[in-house]
């Protein structure tokens, strides 16, 4: 499956509206936002079709990924779009990653965790929120929003940019601050953190710091503590 795909899931009492664009879509979200419901929908219409009362509009199947047996449901399905509630564990497993690399379906995965085994782009995180469009006939109306907007600008731009990792994060936040022309720097480590800092405060203005916060804190708090002493 390639590309983008409406999907409309709908009773008398509810209508979800949405859009997926890659093969991996997260929806995030608080209890009690309707996530849980929109898989109970679509697993009642599989099962009962019409009978159910429900409609779904989408020019692929959807279907819901549950129980023991994922395993070999996942292996035969083909073109689908998948949707898979948190409760299944398996959605950790480093075999489920495997198998929804080499699948050809669509997966829409309804989870509160970070799923690191997954490729999947911050930009399909999804939300969902109750619109209120057909509040005059009763209706909740449900769309999904980006948890992390795609455009947003900083309330400040620092000189630097100074990241505890030496690895995988330090290329990732200098990758990042070269598109916005921020000098970005790794102190190789959290305890070399705040050497860096004495070093650098008398020839940069504003200094960003991406670090392990309690720790952090704590060597604030030791640092402050420190210069009270001094002044006394």
């Amino acid at each position: 499956m390639k590309g983008k795909h409406k999907i409309v899931v709908k009773n008398n009492r509810l209508h979800y509206e949405f859009e997926i664009k890659r093969n991996i879509t997260i929806i995030k979200g608080d209890s009690a936002t309707g996530k849980t419901t929109l898989i109970n929908m679509i697993r009642q219409f599989a099962n009962l079709g019409n009978a159910s009362g429900i409609e779904i509009e989408c020019d692929a199947p959807c279907t819901v990924l549950e129980g023991n047996m994922w395993q070999m449901l996942l292996k035969n399905l083909s073109g689908n779009i998948i949707f898979i509630d948190e409760e299944n564990q398996f959605i950790r497993q480093q075999e489920f990653a495997e198998l929804v690399k080499a699948s050809d379906n669509y997966f829409v995965i309804i989870t509160r965790e970070n799923l690191y085994n997954l490729p999947y782009s911050v930009e399909e995180i999804y939300g969902l929120y109750s619109s209120g469009k057909y509040q005059n006939t009763k209706q909740i109306y449900q769309e999904m929003y980006h948890i992390y907007p795609l455009n947003q600008d900083l309330s400040c731009k620092p000189d630097k940019i100074i990241v505890e990792d030496t690895n995988s994060g330090y290329e990732y936040f200098k990758a990042i601050s070269k598109e916005k022309n921020i000098v970005c720097e790794s102190a190789g480590g959290k305890t070399k953190i705040f050497a860096m800092l004495e070093q650098l405060k008398a020839e940069t203005e504003s200094i960003c710091v991406i670090a392990d916060v309690l720790q952090l804190a704590r060597k604030w708090m030791h640092y402050i503590k420190c210069l009270w002493k001094k002044a006394i």
